[in-house]
């Protein structure tokens, strides 16, 4: 029995995405199923935010979507329409000096091999501003979805409190 309808005819090819990455506007053409980490990734070649279990699992792959922390990976970039999307790379001030808590993951070695940071950071930077890293079980629960192989752990919590103190102060 045909219902008179092309298969596909339902779905558009191709969606026109118009936002700002990074603060600089961009002008995408994409397939309404790509992720936002996959754009992020291979179109715009913005590689500090990781792809790791593609699940939403691992948090490998946060990233800000309008100042909310978002799973790019589970993310549709159509999503990003009208709206701003905040990277790793462009979390440092345009001349480079590291965010406040880029420079306390530094400070306290809050890394081993590195792949994880990324996420940790920007969802360190959301828990931050959302007024979670009061203390040392806030910032654990509000960093919960963010893994780390290495165990870099309790670097990451010392990093957090220190930014958490400098951004108190002032």
């Amino acid at each position: 029995m045909s219902t008179g309808i092309k298969h596909g005819a339902l779905f558009a090819t191709s969606v026109e995405v118009v936002c700002t990455v990074n603060g600089r506007p961009v002008r995408l053409l994409l397939d309404p199923r790509e992720s936002l980490l996959d754009v992020v990734r291979e179109r715009l070649a913005l590689t500090g935010t990781k792809k790791g279990c593609d699940q939403g699992q691992c948090g490998a792959c946060t990233v800000h979507l309008d100042g909310r922390r978002v799973l790019a990976c589970l993310t549709p970039a159509v999503h990003a329409q009208d709206a701003d999307v905040l990277t790793i790379e462009g979390l440092a001030e345009p001349d480079g000096t590291p965010h406040p808590v880029q420079q306390a993951f530094i400070d306290h070695d809050a890394l081993q091999c590195g792949y994880c940071t990324p996420g940790q950071i920007m969802s360190a930077v959301a828990c931050i501003a959302e007024g979670h890293a009061g203390n040392d079980d806030q910032i654990r629960e509000y960093l919960s979805g963010n893994l780390c192989r290495c165990g870099a752990y309790p670097g990451i919590l010392a990093a957090v409190q220190q930014a958490a103190r400098a951004a108190a102060e002032g």
